[in-house]
């Protein structure tokens, strides 16, 4: 036991705590301990990333269910880890590298070169996340961090390609995808975000064609597009075959415009008459409906936009080499000088973005390889029935919803940094030769899968002699790698790691006894990306669901709803938030904003409330400390008086509603429950209450009250601790509660602290607690409030002690008399039953009787009726004022909605200020 300072110091509390945490090895998980195990995997950042307010959010929360599994006695296992984020990493290396001046493209470097810089800029810059992670006092297994790209996790990727490519689930095709200029890779639709965009709809004329392949005089068909730089590599021009204006064009001829090339005109069911002019363009190689157009009537595929987004030497002179949307204003031009554009027409459309360089994606046609899902049944049936749970379950729906509208997953991307796609090819002059090496691959066993396409084999292996063996004898790995997604949907167990051999697989203790895990923290946004592949893989490779919950967290806005970003400047930094707050008052104010499943509006001033709670608690504690050694006395039935009672009744609800809040992931009604108990209950009525035992009762009364005082503290620490932990474990020491348990492994901690659990009915029976005890005291409690806010209408300031008369409805002792003089600030407190007040004399009904403050020699009424009346013209005059400018329509019209609303807040406010003075004066004239 320490004395606790006058002053709370989170800076020096928080870091003196974690690293006693972490040197103790409390965080460290024992897959031999006979507890239930509880375990949670971390969603892995971005080695690229920084902590935001998002993983603050995300990782409480993780951390809040952790803290609580301990402190319920399980073995818990919380594994961390950090993902290689291909796209994002490897731009973020090749723009530090082009800065540097080490290269124009990566090509200067090559492969080898290339991945050494990146690793070089991984170790340096990717364990930045992690260490904020430890600010914020996440309690990480941190002896099991996880990299997506370490040696072991590597080779579980490799191997769940090998057998899913054995299987016939991933195959190489041909297919349209979504392009990303940028970082010139294939996209899954997933990682496409669609945005709204205002532009244009321009009407372009194609010139008619008679029979013998000239311009029919001044007849057009006029097609309308958003993308007018695309029809450099149109094949045809299409109509709907039921549409009666067109039916005469049918099988005729358009001339191309700027590449004079005569193209057809079709008939397909996929044109819509009603947009535009019910004429569309087809260009095959650049949109996913063309192309189908294209197969349906066997047009050609011209490629007029390149992988970088340049236009290629089928574009054209004049065209070849600009960037997409420099020829797009060159196309429009050029039409408009010949005549040859209609007129353009403003226009509104979602527009396809790379949700990793923010770039407009292209459809193009590509050679890729495709994983068709497995499990999808039964990883469907998991979450409708309830194996899975989602909090909160409108997200089932949404889960349905992609399951039932799979497309095979594209899971190649021409990048450099990732995981290889282990497959080698071989192409031979024959089929004899291509038989031959077939029938020696077999003798490899089963660690080789193999397909064969016409004359090409394909060998696909994760053991590394094979591979070094294939590429001596002449065999070409792809050179492309797996989209990140894909090794981080094996996450729940490749950390653990999973071999895919099962005989070491059970002798495995980690996956063994951790697996599956139990609950799973993550965004909404990723519900299809990440939480349903993992769904998959679990039942694929694991034949069991990864998790039991999982909690989906809102998004984080600002406090006008924007969502949060680095170009709005609406994004705190935590870190900043931390150093002015400390880690437990950002953790505190941000889950009490954070109702279920709902976006959280971020205000500083909840980080403010957690910085006050935290002083409150603290406060509190030295308060208690001030008062004498911790009391080991039990807590005597007939020595407790009837606050006592009440206390602990309200401490008995308190912990009721949150173990049922918790029960449904609850977590911002936890911490409502918390602060309503602790600053209110606790603080603000028992706390002042004790002081007529502690300052003025016996010393075996007063040892009651001080041990009743431990009692609640040792529980209220206990249920902060997952939502405060630095401050509940100085606090814990400091008032002298630590105790060595035989589970907390040698250390005095609050860690495992067992967690609190509502009173027995024995307990409660034996200790009086009940409702009736609860009503009375609530009902003096409200006697308090009502004298209070007779002195408030009266004006009289705090410090000055007034008499009061009580008119008491039923006997009070003189316990509950001298809490009601203390509370009330009383100078004496009469109890009369024939009090009768006098004219002027403010007076307050209550349940337990009519309470007057008599004036006299207190309050000069003429003087302060005078005061008010001027006081409330004022406050009239400025209601009047905003009332105006709130009717003025112009002023409406043209304000933004935050100056509207900062108007409205300050009318409230300024007409309960009307309301207060009317009462006042109310009061001094009755």
């Amino acid at each position: 036991m320490s004395e606790i300072p006058k002053a709370y110091e989170p800076g020096l509390v928080e870091q003196k705590w974690y690293d006693t945490w972490e040197r103790s090895g409390f965080f460290t998980a024992d897959p031999a301990s006979p507890k239930p195990a509880y375990s949670i995997v971390i969603p892995p950042p971005n080695v690229t990333g920084v902590l935001h307010m998002g993983h603050v959010l995300n990782n409480t929360i993780q951390d809040i269910l952790a803290r609580k599994a301990r402190m319920e006695g399980y073995e818990v296992l919380w594994l961390p880890g950090t993902d290689h984020a291909g796209i994002a990493t490897q731009a973020v290396v090749e723009k530090a590298l082009r800065k540097q001046g080490l290269m124009k493209h990566r090509n200067d470097l090559g492969r080898e070169r290339f991945l050494e810089h990146v690793w070089a800029w991984k170790e340096k810059h990717g364990d930045i996340i992690i260490q904020q992670l430890k600010r914020l006092g996440c309690s990480c297994d941190w002896t099991r961090l996880r990299f997506t790209m370490d040696p072991e996790y590597s080779r579980c990727v490799q191997k769940v390609f090998v057998a899913l490519f054995r299987d016939g689930l991933i195959y190489r095709g041909l297919r349209m995808v979504n392009w990303d200029p940028a970082a010139q890779t294939a996209l899954s639709d997933e990682e496409v975000e669609w945005v709204e965009e205002k532009s244009h709809l321009w009407h372009l004329k194609y010139p008619l064609l008679d029979a013998d392949g000239r311009p029919s005089s001044g007849e057009y068909v006029v097609v309308a597009t958003t993308r007018p730089e695309t029809m450099l590599g149109d094949e045809a021009v299409a109509v709907h075959p039921g549409d009666p204006r067109y039916q005469n064009l049918i099988g005729r001829r358009v001339l191309l415009p700027l590449r004079n090339k005569p193209i057809p005109v079709i008939a397909d069911e996929a044109v819509d008459p009603e947009f535009g002019t019910g004429c569309v363009k087809v260009t095959p190689a650049h949109d996913p409906a063309d192309y189908e157009m294209a197969v349906r009537h066997h047009l050609p595929l011209t490629v007029v936009i390149g992988p970088d987004g340049r236009m290629t030497a089928e574009a054209g002179d004049g065209f070849a080499g600009l960037d997409r949307m420099e020829a797009r204003k060159a196309v429009v031009a050029h039409l408009e000088k010949l005549g040859l554009l209609a007129r353009v027409e403003d226009y509104t459309h979602r527009v396809g973005y790379s949700q990793r360089s923010h770039v407009p994606i292209e459809p193009r046609l590509s050679e890729q390889w495709f994983l068709r899902y497995p499990e999808v049944e039964r990883a469907l049936r998991a979450v409708e029935q309830g194996e899975i749970r989602f909090h909160p379950d409108r997200w089932v729906k949404t889960y349905a919803h992609w399951m039932t509208h799979l497309k095979d997953w594209c899971i190649s991307r021409q990048l450099w940094w990732g995981h290889r796609i282990p497959v080698w090819t071989r192409s031979f002059p024959d089929v004899a030769s291509l038989e031959a090496a077939e029938r020696e691959l077999a003798t490899w066993g089963p660690a080789v899968a193999i397909r064969r396409d016409q004359l090409t084999l394909y060998a696909a292996t994760a053991e590394e002699s094979l591979q070094h063996q294939l590429t001596q004898q002449g065999w070409t790995q792809d050179p492309d790698v797996l989209d990140t997604w894909f090794s981080s949907w094996l996450w729940p167990f490749a950390t653990m790691g999973w071999t895919g051999d099962p005989a070491r697989d059970r002798q495995n203790p980690t996956l063994q006894r951790f697996y599956p895990t139990t609950d799973l923290v993550t965004g909404p946004d990723i519900i299809f990306f990440w939480v349903a592949r993992m769904i998959m893989a679990g039942l694929r490779f694991m034949d069991a669901v990864p998790f039991r919950n999982v909690y989906f967290t809102g998004i984080i806005r600002d406090k006008l709803g924007r969502k949060m970003s680095k170009s709005l400047g609406n994004s705190p930094d935590p870190l900043d938030l931390i150093g002015r707050y400390g880690a437990d008052a950002l953790r505190f104010g941000t889950m009490r904003s954070a109702p279920l499943g709902q976006d959280v509006l971020f205000d500083e001033k909840d980080v403010e409330l957690g910085r006050n709670f935290c002083n409150k608690l603290w406060n509190a504690c030295r308060f208690r400390q001030l008062q004498g050694p911790p009391t080991d006395a039990s807590l005597e039935p007939r020595g407790l008086t009837v606050d006592d009672r009440w206390i602990l009744l309200k401490l008995d609800t308190a912990i009721r509603e949150i173990h049922a809040a918790f029960a449904e992931y609850r977590f911002s009604e936890v911490t409502q429950t918390l602060y309503r108990f602790f600053w209110s209950e606790y603080c603000d009525w028992y706390v002042e209450a004790s002081k007529a035992v502690l300052y003025g009762s016996s010393p075996e009364r007063k040892q009651q009250t001080l041990a009743v005082l431990d009692f609640v503290l040792h529980h209220t620490l206990r249920l902060f601790h997952p939502f405060l932990p630095h401050i509940t474990e100085e606090l814990w020491h400091g008032l002298g509660f630590a105790r060595k348990h035989p589970e907390d492994r040698g250390g005095r901690t609050i860690l495992f602290a067992p967690w609190p659990q509502p009173f027995s009915e024995e307990f409660r029976l034996r200790h009086g607690l009940d409702e009736a005890v609860a009503a009375f005291v609530d009902a003096r409690y409200a006697l308090v409030t009502e004298g209070r806010n007779l002195r408030r209408l009266a004006n009289i300031p705090a410090n000055r002690k007034v008499r009061f008369i009580l008119k008491p409805t039923r006997e009070l002792d003189d316990h509950d008399r001298a809490v009601l003089q203390l509370l009330l600030q009383a100078e004496s407190l009469e109890l009369d039953p024939r009090a009768q007040p006098r004219r002027g004399t403010p007076t307050c009904r209550t349940a337990l009787g009519d309470l007057f403050l008599p004036l006299e020699g207190v309050v000069d009424v003429a003087a302060e009726t005078a005061r008010l009346t001027r006081e409330l013209e004022k406050i009239q005059a400025e209601i009047a004022r905003i009332e105006q400018r709130l009717g003025d329509p112009h002023f409406t019209a043209k304000a933004p909605s935050h100056v509207l609303d900062e108007h409205r807040r300050r009318l409230a406010e300024w007409r309960d200020r009307a309301d207060h003075a009317r009462a006042a004066l109310a009061l001094l004239q009755s």
